[in-house]
C-alpha cells in the first residue's frame, strides 16, 4: 500500500513538546495548507464548508506500542482506545475550521499538527454524517474536560 501526500500543513509548531494533542486544545491557532498543484482541482466547492477533515501523516512519529499512556491519563491504555500518534500507520485527522481559499491554499484554525506535516486527504465536516449523536467516551469520560489545557510531551517521540 502506498499513499502520495497532497500536500503539506504549515503551522506554528515546529516541535512536539508544548503543542496541543487535539483541535479543541488549539482554539484560534492558525495554519495554513497547501495543496500541491496537481490535486487544486479537487478543491471546488470546499469553500462551501465551514469546517474540514484533515487526514496526515505523523511523520515525526516512529515505531508503535499496543499499549500507551495517554497525555489525557496516567494509565495504561490500549492504543486503539486512544489518539496517541504512535501508531502501526501513523495516520492522524483533525477537524479544522476553514477561514478562506487562495491559490490552492487554505487558511484554517485550531491546528494541532507539527509543521511540515504530509497532507493524506481533505474531507468536509458534515454535523449529520460525523456527529451520531449519543456516544460513549470510555475511560476519556472526565478527562476530556481538560483537553484544552494538555499539551504533547516527548512520551511518543
Amino acid at each position: 500500500m502506498q499513499m502520495k501526500p497532497i500536500g503539506i500543513i504549515h503551522t506554528p509548531f515546529q516541535k512536539p513538546e508544548g503543542m496541543p494533542i487535539q483541535p479543541s486544545g488549539a482554539a484560534g491557532v492558525k495554519g495554513t495548507v497547501e495543496v500541491f498543484r496537481e490535486f487544486r482541482a479537487g478543491l471546488k466547492d470546499v469553500d462551501g464548508f465551514s469546517h474540514l477533515v484533515l487526514i496526515y501523516r505523523f511523520h515525526q512519529s516512529s515505531g508503535f506500542c499496543l499499549e500507551v499512556v495517554p497525555f489525557m491519563d496516567s494509565r495504561t491504555r490500549g492504543l486503539f482506545a486512544t489518539r496517541a500518534p504512535r501508531r502501526p500507520n501513523p495516520i492522524g485527522l483533525s477537524v479544522v475550521l476553514l477561514d478562506r481559499i487562495e491559490d490552492g491554499c487554505l487558511y484554517v484554525e485550531n491546528v494541532d499538527m507539527l509543521n511540515g506535516t504530509p497532507l493524506l486527504d481533505i474531507k468536509p465536516y458534515v454535523p449529520e454524517f460525523d456527529s451520531p449523536g449519543p456516544v460513549r467516551t470510555g475511560w476519556l469520560e472526565q478527562a476530556r474536560k481538560t483537553v484544552a489545557d494538555r499539551k504533547s510531551d516527548r512520551r511518543f517521540m
